[in-house]
């Protein structure tokens, strides 16, 4: 019976989304094989207990908490609608509050700029299209990982790259001429296959594709705590937003769902950058 229950709630999910689902329900999972409980006996006290180990023990940020306690609620909720349980054991549990911006700032523009000069100059010719990809196309990294030779063509006048986003929606995404230039030399005389390799020949990962960032970032002189893919996807829409385009173009762009996405993008830095510390620091000065 469990094992149906857990097949029945990621049987409602496919793509990226049942791969992450997946991923954080075993989290759960695992978690009650270590403490002797049925998953399927759980009471609200458990998911309580368990909510204080995400947060306390394994200090994960609330959004992170709060999307693993979705997928129990999920998955709970769906073993009430298939009659496995009477009840949800998660329905009453409070899940942490969510800031309203990213936690995760953006590059600025020279630092994007010093980004792409190095990984234009890189001696790996799939620096660049990685980095454009992700920094002046807005995919996420296993859009870009999983994009294959066979996905490029044209479409009205247009160099388009064919993709398979979240929820496996089919997506085309034109490719300007720096990024299609960029591509063209990462996959030389090649003709099918992954666009993106490691040095040994085999389809890069997001964890090469992270350590291949750090080092870019190390060569271009950007110093941050910690360097990660999304952060390209999150100068993506700022940048864009710098730049003037409509919030709904940018929505549309970086295929959100929703506006508030696109604009929890955007709030934190803006949040910084009009930080009213600055008024008071030059009000001050002017009068010594």
């Amino acid at each position: 019976m469990f094992g149906l229950a857990v097949a029945a709630y990621l049987a409602r999910f496919k793509g990226q989304s049942r791969i992450h689902t997946e991923s954080n329900l075993r989290g759960y999972l695992t978690r009650c094989e270590a403490r002797g409980l049925d998953p399927l006996m759980a009471a609200r006290p458990h998911i309580e207990l368990y909510l204080r180990w995400l947060q306390e023990v394994r200090r994960y940020r609330p959004s992170t908490v709060s999307r693993r306690m979705s997928v129990v609620a999920g998955f709970y909720r769906t073993c009430v609608i298939d009659a496995v349980l009477d009840h949800s054991p998660a329905e009453y549990v409070r899940r942490p509050n969510v800031p309203a911006e990213s936690p995760t700032l953006g590059l600025t523009h020279l630092q994007f700029e010093a980004l792409l000069t190095a990984a234009k100059h890189s001696t790996n010719s799939c620096d660049f299209p990685l980095v454009t990809m992700l920094g002046l196309l807005g995919l996420r990294i296993f859009e870009t990982t999983r994009s294959d030779i066979d996905d490029l063509g044209e479409e009205h006048g247009h160099r388009v790259l064919r993709l398979r986003g979240k929820g496996d929606k089919v997506v085309l995404v034109p490719l300007p001429p720096a990024v299609g230039r960029a591509i063209e030399r990462a996959i030389d005389d090649r003709t099918t296959g992954p666009i993106l390799l490691t040095r040994r020949g085999t389809r890069m990962d997001r964890h090469c594709a992270t350590r291949r960032l750090r080092r870019l970032a190390e060569d271009a002189g950007v110093k941050l705590p910690r360097m990660h893919l999304h952060m390209l996807r999150h100068t993506f829409v700022t940048t864009m937003l710098d730049a003037g385009v409509d919030l709904r173009d940018v929505q549309i762009a970086a295929r959100h769902a929703d506006p508030r996405t696109t604009m929890r993008y955007d709030r934190a830095r803006k949040n910084l950058d009009r930080h009213p510390n600055y008024i008071l620091a030059a009000y001050m000065a002017s009068g010594t």
